[in-house]
């Protein structure tokens, strides 16, 4: 029962009255005053775009009609219990409200409003306080940021901070009382039994009924399938399968909206208009923050405008929606040398001004700027910036794969000729056709058993991954073949590549096995030509591969059920919640907007990605092979054959390419990483049976393995979370994946892929053939080639657009080690910390210094473009730099 239905509203309103007359009960004379300052934003502040002139005017309006008895709260005792309520609930203390706004405070964030507030409070009755209740009578909703006592008990300085964040709305929308705990940290059997059913209760209520359409105001985490990226109701054309729940296509959970099904089909969520698709729901508190969401907003309507607005219109009035660039110049031309944190200008008004509600006023002027522009301009990406054309040599095809936007599919070459794992019954021999004579003339004089023997041998294999999906995606519009790539490890620590195979399904059908082709580097001429183009193909196949899986399903889709389930299961309180929660921050915002604009049928992954509507059921059918543990970096190392065990080596792992940018700044990363977790974790927990018997933490395991990723629930390789060993390596995995690694593949897209050409998203016809038109022009103008091979004008607009949104790291990022709050009172742990913070300014040195060595050639390479993907700091825009906590964007 909730203290609403046990206090009716005529004593609330009894209680208001008592408080405004200043009426005393027996008892006063015992009673001080603590006094306490309030921090929130209103919502009038974070809907205005800038602050100037009546805007300003009116919040200041709004912040004042705060003060008075439009905002209560009442402390709660954290060790008097109240007899009359049920469950031993904590005395509650008198209600106080909103009294002066703070002029004084100096703001941390601009529209931040700071309010005093007096309680009383009989000490020697109720104790300390441990949480508050608030409720809000305006009418409308506003941020609370936190709430701050000082002299809160006995002795000077008792300061107590209660850390909120989090949107409170007025109280007719809530069915429960609206409960914030102070910054101490409890493990279950340690709360203060008057709180403990506060803490309850405030899970009860985050976890919902699984029942209802969600509206904004809810704050309840539940799961769904991906269920709501076709819709039926359009057409056939726009049917796409259910992922999740489902032995053909497991999936993480997403989740849930409580939207209507489909007419088409009971088994489809309904799904929101485009133009209200940024309202999609998510609970309120995940929902961006307004400087995350203004610029978001910002940079997606430059990037779509510029494209749009020029290029569109022309090619719908000329008929040529598939237009090609004629020369490489042109692609060049699309680019200015600009500061990467400074959008482009654009030359429609009326159309941003109309659909930029919310864009804050400084981007807005940006935006805004017309120098009669009349084509789209983007930063100049670093792949280009230093050369043109080093993007094309064979040495930076290969370093990409070690140093660039996807390093984490190379693999030691294990058997020659490479095999495939398809069952045989299906797609028949699949094995390749590579020779030890098309290759053993590049081995430096070694034989091919010798170089596997010594561990030079490697391969980027897009073979069993890609051969299903081959024939069907073929059928369409675009032409890919399944891929491998061998590669030699050469003295200097750079590889160089030996043969590509491309292949395609039998066209008598997929039990004949494969029909390939087997291409060498070649020098000028023709030879040289098709060898250009196949390496387009396999930077085709590693460009899907890594935004469907490396990318999407890899960080975003495996973490939010996670995200879900911390939030269902374990108590803001809880030292692992405390820990995870600043990981978590906006990815099911980010995850449910893609939902909603770029993993749909139809959507903007769909149109210029390969496998086009096949792109999130491939990557179910790959989730298969997804496996927690190994998503460990020295587990996944090893897996790959990358590294082997050596307690005489740094980290115990030795590298096989000991210039392995991703690796060497990433076993770094991970080690300082597992070390915070490690003090962290045997802080609160000293012993394995303390695990053991933490109810919270097996509730919210248990939910990660059987409702998050359900899928999986009977995998044999799940951590049992049995011993504080367990918790820990899971927690560093969950950080790894949400900070580390997501950084590494995602913000290098633009620097590497905003010049499509060097990784372009799909291919639109085959390799010609001896004896055809464009055979005989690959001779003539390989390059014009090479464009008629990748996407046209406007889907080249569109990928660049998208990359270049997903690759910025917002004016509100906060990077690992850092923390925007004061998030816990435990000493102990805020000292680890400081260490974790003080080891990763280390590793920010270390890589300028491995940067800086000319002798580690894959550091930088002919592009000179540093590694600097996992600096654990990072600036604002397209810096190419940077770990945030979490998935953001």
């Amino acid at each position: 029962m909730t203290l609403i239905s046990c206090f009716s509203e005529p004593m609330i309103l009894l209680q208001h009255i008592v408080a405004a007359c200043g009426g005393k009960k027996k008892g006063d004379s015992n009673k001080k005053m603590i006094k306490g300052t309030v921090v929130l934003i209103t919502k009038d502040v974070l809907d205005y775009n800038d602050f100037f002139g009546d805007a300003l005017s009116n919040i200041r309006e709004e912040v004042d009609e705060f003060v008075g008895q439009q905002v209560s709260l009442q402390l709660i005792s954290a060790v008097r219990a109240d007899p009359a309520e049920n469950g031993g609930r904590g005395k509650l203390g008198n209600l106080a409200y909103l009294e002066d706004v703070i002029t004084t405070k100096t703001q941390a964030v601009v529209g931040e409003s700071a309010f005093s507030v007096s309680f009383e409070w009989d000490e020697e009755e109720l104790g300390i306080p441990g949480a508050f209740i608030i409720n809000n009578f305006h009418h409308r909703e506003f941020f609370l940021k936190n709430v701050i006592l000082e002299d809160a008990s006995s002795g000077e300085g008792h300061r107590i901070v209660f850390l909120c964040n989090s949107w409170v709305y007025p109280a007719k929308n809530y069915t429960y009382d609206r409960v914030f705990f102070s910054n101490q940290t409890y493990l279950p059997s340690e709360m203060p039994k008057p709180l403990l059913p506060f803490r309850e209760e405030e899970l009860k209520n985050l976890r919902g009924d699984g029942t209802g359409e969600r509206q904004e105001w809810d704050r309840v985490y539940d799961y769904a399938y991906y269920n709501d990226l076709g819709d039926p109701d359009k057409g056939t054309t726009y049917v796409r399968p259910v992922l999740g729940g489902s032995p053909e296509y497991p999936y993480p959970r997403r989740g849930r909206t409580g939207r209507p099904p489909t007419k088409t089909d009971p088994k489809s969520e309904s799904r929101l208009p485009v133009i209200n698709g940024i309202n999609i729901y998510v609970p309120r508190d995940e929902r961006f923050g307004h400087l995350k969401m203004s610029d978001f907003i910002a940079y997606a309507l430059k990037s779509a405008a510029q494209v749009f607005l020029p290029e569109f219109e022309s090619l719908i009035s000329h008929g040529k929606l598939d237009k090609d660039y004629d020369n490489l110049e042109e692609i060049y031309r699309i680019y200015e040398d600009r500061p990467d944190d400074q959008p482009a200008p654009t030359n429609d008004d009326g159309l941003l001004r109309s659909i930029s509600g919310s864009i804050n006023s400084e981007i807005l002027k940006e935006l805004l700027r017309n120098d009669k522009e009349k084509n789209p301009k983007f930063p100049v990406p670093k792949v280009i910036k230093g050369d043109k054309s080093a993007w094309k040599t064979d040495a930076e095809f290969c370093r990409q794969m070690v140093a660039g936007v996807n390093p984490v599919i190379i693999s030691l070459l294990k058997e020659f000729p490479p095999r495939s794992k398809l069952n045989p019954e299906i797609y028949g021999k699949q094995d390749s056709t590579i020779t030890r004579e098309q290759v053993e003339n590049m081995l430096d004089g070694l034989t091919v058993d010798k170089a596997m023997e010594t561990n030079r041998l490697f391969i980027l294999d897009h073979h069993d991954s890609l051969m299903p999906y081959v024939r069907r995606i073929n059928a369409t519009s675009t032409k890919i073949y399944a891929t491998r790539t061998l590669l030699f490890l050469q003295e200097d620590g750079t590889l160089k590549p030996l043969a590509i195979e491309l292949s395609l399904p039998n066209p008598n059908g997929d039990e004949f096995g494969a029909v390939s082709k087997v291409y060498t580097p070649g020098g000028n001429g023709v030879e040289g030509s098709l060898w250009q183009l196949a390496k387009t193909y396999v930077a085709v196949n590693d460009s899907g591969v890594h935004q469907l899986i490396s990318h999407w399903l890899h960080t975003h889709a495996v973490i939010e059920p996670i995200v879900i389930a911390t939030n269902r299961q374990l108590s803001v309180v809880h030292p692992i919640h405390k820990l995870l929660h600043p990981h978590f921050r906006d990815t099911m915002t980010i995850n449910a907007l893609a939902r909603q604009t770029l993993t749909n049928a139809g959507g903007f992954i769909e149109s210029t990605v390969f496998p086009g509507k096949y792109a999130m059921e491939m990557s179910a059918v790959l989730y298969k092979d997804w496996v927690f543990p190994e998503h460990a970096l020295p587990a996944d190392l090893i897996k790959r054959g990358m590294a082997v065990e050596d307690p005489n080596a740094r980290h115990g792992l030795r590298l096989l390419i000991q210039d392995y940018p991703f690796a060497v700044d990433g076993l770094e990363i991970w080690s300082a990483i597992k070390t915070w977790v490690e003090d962290y974790c045997k802080y609160y927990y000293r012993s394995d049976e303390m695990i053991q018997e933490d109810e919270e933490l097996q509730s919210w395991w248990k939910e990660v393995r059987e409702e998050g990723h359900g899928d999986k629930k009977d995998e044999p390789w799940w951590p049992k979370m049995q011993s504080r060993q367990e918790l820990i390596d899971s927690c560093t995995i969950i950080i790894w994946l949400s900070s580390a690694l997501h950084a590494a593949v995602n913000f290098g897209q633009y620097p590497y892929a905003g010049f499509l050409p060097n990784r372009p998203t799909l291919s639109r016809r085959l390799i010609p053939e001896p004896g055809t038109p464009e055979y005989d022009e690959l001779k003539t103008d390989p390059d014009k080639v090479l464009l008629k091979t990748v996407p046209p004008q406007l889907q080249m607009l569109l990928g660049i657009s998208l990359i270049e949104i997903l690759s910025r790291h917002a004016s509100d990022e906060v990077y690992l080690g850092q923390r925007d709050h004061e998030w816990t009172n435990d000493v102990n742990a805020l000292e680890a910390f400081e260490r974790f913070g003080k080891k990763l300014a280390e590793i920010e040195g270390k890589i300028v210094e491995l940067n800086n060595n000319p002798g580690l050639k894959n550091r930088s390479g002919s592009v000179k473009v540093p590694y600097t993907l996992l600096f654990p700091t990072g600036e604002v825009g397209l810096s190419g730099k940077g770990i945030p906590n979490s998935i953001s964007i």
